[in-house]
């Protein structure tokens, strides 16, 4: 109804209730059917026209009774009350008489009926939505405050889809209680006997506090039934109404990786950053870009975006136009290869940043072990142009941005990070320009991850492929990792291996279930094919040997590796002997290089 049609019918209604409580209180007091007295005529008048004065002074009549409270009851209570006081003052005034067990019984009966009609059209409203169309069942997860929330709002929410039949929780002493009408039927270990025995469609987990382990172990559990699963915002966001129980969201691999993200300062990076040239090489990648859009955050004066490939580097572009095009950033795009020593001068030498962010890099495992002279040119030949071009043009701070698996490498990819890693350090020594690297694992959603392999051959209908059943990595975000490579600029003092302390590892196969289990499938539809370790690889990758790790932070998680003493010219010799050598040759090498460093005994401190 309009609001004119719903406040016409509810004056009507109201009138009727007020005459009928009047009138029924004569009977029950008088138990005789002359009810029509004088008396009770006045006093009908007169508390019908004050009851709807009242109802307008409290605004009775404008509230949305689908989702009335105790507030609203509080607010009958008193337009009632005062309605029978103005009527008693009536019948003082012209009947010199006040006939206390008539209004008595009169406030009680019209609170009765007015509070019961609102109650009543609630009830109605709430069981024609909940039993018209569809709704799915949902089984919520925690009957605490957040839960409660939920619950509160699904049930007012005649709109929504969702239809809660029931709580699970830990807590035993809400065991066979009833929340709003809802039962908790048990704790999170039932949760896939009671999604059958209910019929439930949706589950939502409702505890905004659990930590990255606490909801892996639920989800599994969702995970044995044929439920979709999904999950609240932040309770704030609820709260404050940000957000409405339509804003539920699905699980994502990120909320499960048993490891809480590391938020980084980002304030503190604003002095280096604002109003600052700044180079991010690779800028088209899927580091390159989110580092590319954290920068544009702290409003740099210029941002050069180089690239070797024109089409990622284009997108990048277009996309920071159009979310800082208002901003005063110069955007500058630079398509040039590391290989090409002078065109990397050039491009120093033209635009003289104050801070480089060296992204650009090879890294997919099996594809340089086939191809171990592009990964040497690249990831060797690339970073040594680079840093050079960056020392000549008086750069202040060069970041280099490096892997795991340039610990005791086994790859060829892992070896030239890593032999990168101390052409960093060596350059450190004698530029002064503070060159530091930054070295992390593996980025979920980046090229080349397992995430997006999984989904494509889930959506083929399988089966998902791990190397192998005991292969563990560690994981973070992509926005995660580029802000780790912003803040270890502003730390930097030169020569330093920033390493972030990234948790517990993960277990490739628990990835893979938990993202068939996210498509909305069971593991035996899909099914896990092992494929063994490819040329490489290993069971599990390291982020500093033992005899590397400082123990004191230099930030929360972050590390500062201590380096081995740097044999520039072991590096020069492969540069010059590069073109003569075959891939074997080459490959071994390397590896020899990469590895012979790290166990070298002698240890130089790079933070004094």
């Amino acid at each position: 109804m309009k609001y004119r049609q719903r406040l016409s019918f509810l004056i009507l209604i109201d009138s009727l209730i007020v005459l009928t409580a009047i009138f029924i209180s004569r009977f029950l007091l008088d138990a005789s059917l002359d009810v029509v007295t004088p008396p009770i005529v006045i006093s009908s008048i007169t508390l019908l026209l004050s009851h709807h004065f009242f109802s307008f002074y409290y605004k009775l009549y404008k509230k949305a009774w689908e989702y009335a409270s105790v507030g609203e009851l509080l607010i009958i209570s008193k337009a009632v009350s005062f309605s029978i006081i103005t009527a008693a003052i009536i019948q003082q005034i012209v009947l010199q008489d006040v006939y206390f067990r008539l209004l008595a019984v009169t406030w009680m009966i019209h609170i009765l009926l007015i509070g019961g009609s609102r109650l009543c059209w609630r009830i109605f409203r709430g069981r024609y939505h909940n039993n018209g169309g569809m709704r799915k069942r949902t089984l919520i997860v925690g009957a605490g405050s957040a839960g409660t929330m939920v619950a509160r709002q699904l049930l007012g929410n005649g709109y929504t889809e969702l239809l809660p039949v029931a709580f699970v929780d830990d807590d035993a002493n809400k065991h066979n209680l009833d929340i709003m009408g809802i039962p908790v039927l048990g704790g999170v270990a039932s949760i896939a006997r009671l999604a059958e025995k209910q019929k439930i469609d949706n589950i939502v987990i409702a505890i905004p506090s659990l930590n990255k382990k606490q909801l892996n172990t639920i989800f599994t559990e969702c995970a044995k039934s044929t439920a979709k699963t999904q999950i609240i915002p932040m309770l704030e966001d609820l709260a404050t109404g940000k957000v409405s129980v339509n804003h539920f969201r699905d699980v994502q691999v990120e909320d499960l990786l048993g490891r809480e993200p590391v938020e980084l300062d980002i304030d503190s990076i604003s002095g280096y950053v604002t109003q600052k040239t700044v180079m991010v090489t690779g800028a088209g990648g899927s580091i390159g870009s989110e580092v590319c859009r954290q920068i544009s955050k702290f409003l740099p004066e210029k941002l050069v975006l180089l690239g070797h490939g024109e089409n990622s580097i284009y997108s990048i572009e277009m996309e920071l136009r159009e979310l800082y095009g208002h901003t005063n950033i110069q955007f500058v795009t630079e398509i040039a290869d590391l290989q090409d020593e002078a065109k990397m001068l050039a491009v120093m030498q033209t635009h003289r940043p104050q801070v480089v962010y060296h992204a650009a890099a090879h890294k997919h495992v099996p594809l340089m072990e086939r191809n171990p002279e592009e990964a040497f040119k690249n990831n060797v030949l690339g970073t040594l142009n680079a840093a050079k071009a960056a020392s000549a043009s008086r750069v202040d701070t060069f970041v280099m941005i490096s892997t795991d698996k340039a610990v005791n490498p086994t790859s060829v990819m892992g070896a030239t990070k890593r032999i990168a890693e101390m052409i960093i350090q060596h350059m450190d020594r004698v530029s002064s320009t503070k060159f530091v690297a930054v070295r992390f694992g593996n980025v979920l959603g980046s090229r080349g991850s397992v995430i997006p392999l999984f989904k494509k051959q889930i959506e083929k209908g399988g089966p998902v492929t791990v190397t192998h059943p005991d292969m563990v990595r560690y994981f973070m975000t992509i926005p995660e990792a580029s802000r780790l490579v912003i803040q270890a600029g502003s730390l930097a003092r030169g020569g330093e291996i920033f390493v972030l302390d990234m948790g517990e590892p993960v277990k490739i196969t628990d990835l893979a279930q938990n993202v068939i289990r996210m498509s909305g499938y069971t593991v035996e539809e899909i099914g896990i094919q092992y494929t063994g370790i490819r040329p490489g690889e290993k069971l599990f990758e390291e982020m500093l040997k033992e005899d590397e790790r400082n123990e004191k932070q230099v930030y929360p998680k972050i590390y500062i590796g201590k380096s081995i003493e740097v044999y520039f010219e072991e590096i020069e010799e492969i540069i010059r002997e590069f073109a003569g050598m075959n891939k074997t040759e080459l490959r071994i090498r390397l590896l020899d290089l990469a590895n012979n460093v790290v166990v070298l005994p002698k240890f130089a401190s790079v933070t004094g």
